[in-house]
Parts: structure tokens; C-alpha cells; sequence
């Protein structure tokens, strides 16, 4: 794929690349509700493949579909994100569900069940679990979601050739180990959805076969795993992890 100079030939790779962005736009799409244009998704991720292709033009030493493809899902997400669609409100109805996971694992040291979160919230279970379900595509986590929010990401500080701060590796590491240990933390159910969805790469409905309930409630599962993961991950930034097990022998009766 290079011209008779020796460069890259772009639009041979714009061709050839082509179908691996609408391969990653409509999987994309089986997580995203139906309001969103796959057209949309596939033009993100195009202009992702014209920037992935500049950039290595550069010299970056990493084969080069690992890389394009993490540059059209960025893309794509990105665009998501501008777009802004997810609704305000459930924006904020899920931010309600992540302060109620946080605040009874302070309290009980434990993961809250999902009755324990409903009564929380001040609502029946059903309207809860409704919730959760109207979350679909709030669940697009990715570990650059858990980061400060500025422009740079860890596929930039750690591309092969760049000087990355020491400190930016420890604190990627460490966000790496929390999350880890975090799903590992997940009830059981919620950690089996999160291993095939994201391991074994199941959809919803096949995982649904598998745990032998619906499509909607795996959903459901799904959107309140990732609400505890934020949950443990933000909490962690602002303090102290709960503790786990019973209270010291002391506790309540201060020296």
C-alpha cells in the first residue's frame, strides 16, 4: 500500500480500511439506542481512519489496523459525546444511581442490592430497574472515560516513540488495577454479563440465552454493573475506599 515514492498510498488504505469502520460502526450501533444514525457513526469513524493514517504517516512504530482501530472507535465516540445524545435527564438519573451505589458501600462496606438502590431513590424497583433499562448506551465505558477529562489519552502518552511522563504510566496503572479489582468486586451475575459482553463478546440477547433471562434484563444488569464501576472508580479520586467486613472493635467510641 505504498506509492512508487515509498510513501503510504492514502486512498488505497481509505479503500482497503473502509469496511473495518462500518464493521465497528453497526457493533457499535447494537449498543447504542435507536434514535442514533449508524450513517452518522460511520462518517466519525471515517474521519477516525484519515487521522489514524496521518498520524502514522509520522512514524508511529505499532502495526498499523491495532492502531487505526482504536483511532476510528475514539472518533466515533467522540462524536457521540459532541452530539450529546444521551438525554440530559438520564444523564442525570444515572449520576442519582452512581451517588446511591457510593453512599450504601460507604455505609454497609458492601455492594448495595438492587431493592436497597430503589428504596434509595425513592422509587418502586420497577421504575428502577426501567431506569437502568433506558441506560442503554450510557454503558459505552472505555478506560479514557475514567480519565480527567483533558485532550490526551493513553493510546497518545504511551504510542511508541513518545516520552510519556513516569508519573502518567503509575497513575494509568493504578486507574488499571481499581478497575480490575472493581469488576472483580461486581455480584456475580452483573461480573458473568460483564465477561461475555466484553470478553467473550456476546450480545445482549445471546447472554440473555445463556443466563436464561430477557435481552432487557441483562440490559438492566449491564447498565447497573457500569454504574458501580464509576461509582467505585470516582469515589476512589474524591476518598477513601469503604471498608469491607466488620468495623474495628473500637469503632464508636472514640479515645
Amino acid at each position: 500500500m505504498y506509492t512508487a515514492s515509498g510513501t503510504l498510498d492514502r486512498d488505497q488504505l481509505v479503500t482497503h480500511y473502509a469496511p473495518l469502520v462500518k464493521r465497528i460502526a453497526y457493533h457499535l450501533m447494537a449498543k447504542l439506542p435507536a434514535s442514533v444514525q449508524v450513517d452518522d457513526i460511520i462518517q466519525n469513524g471515517m474521519i477516525g481512519l484519515l487521522d489514524a493514517i496521518g498520524r502514522y504517516e509520522e512514524g508511529l512504530g505499532a502495526q498499523f489496523e491495532t492502531y487505526a482501530v482504536q483511532r476510528i472507535r475514539g472518533s466515533m465516540l467522540d462524536g457521540l459525546r459532541e452530539n450529546d445524545w444521551l438525554p440530559r435527564s438520564l444523564r442525570r438519573d444515572m449520576r442519582r444511581i452512581e451517588g446511591a451505589i457510593h453512599e450504601l458501600e460507604q455505609q454497609h462496606g458492601r455492594q448495595p442490592t438492587e431493592r436497597e438502590l430503589a428504596e434509595a431513590l425513592d422509587m418502586a424497583l420497577a421504575d428502577y430497574q426501567k431506569m437502568l433499562q433506558d441506560a442503554r448506551g450510557h454503558q459505552l465505558v472505555y478506560f479514557e472515560d475514567f480519565t480527567e477529562g483533558n485532550d490526551d489519552d493513553y493510546l497518545e502518552r504511551h504510542a511508541v516513540g513518545h516520552e510519556g511522563d513516569p508519573l502518567d504510566a503509575l497513575l494509568d496503572q493504578s486507574m488499571r488495577d481499581i478497575l480490575v479489582a472493581s469488576i472483580d468486586d461486581l455480584p456475580e451475575r452483573e461480573k458473568t454479563v460483564m465477561g461475555l459482553y466484553y470478553e467473550e463478546d456476546l450480545n445482549l440477547r445471546e447472554i440473555g440465552e445463556v443466563l436464561g433471562v430477557s435481552e432487557s434484563r441483562v440490559c438492566q444488569l449491564h447498565s447497573q454493573a457500569i454504574a458501580r464501576l464509576r461509582s467505585r472508580i470516582h469515589g476512589t479520586k474524591s476518598g477513601p475506599k469503604p471498608r469491607r467486613g466488620r468495623p474495628p472493635k473500637n469503632a464508636g467510641n472514640p479515645a
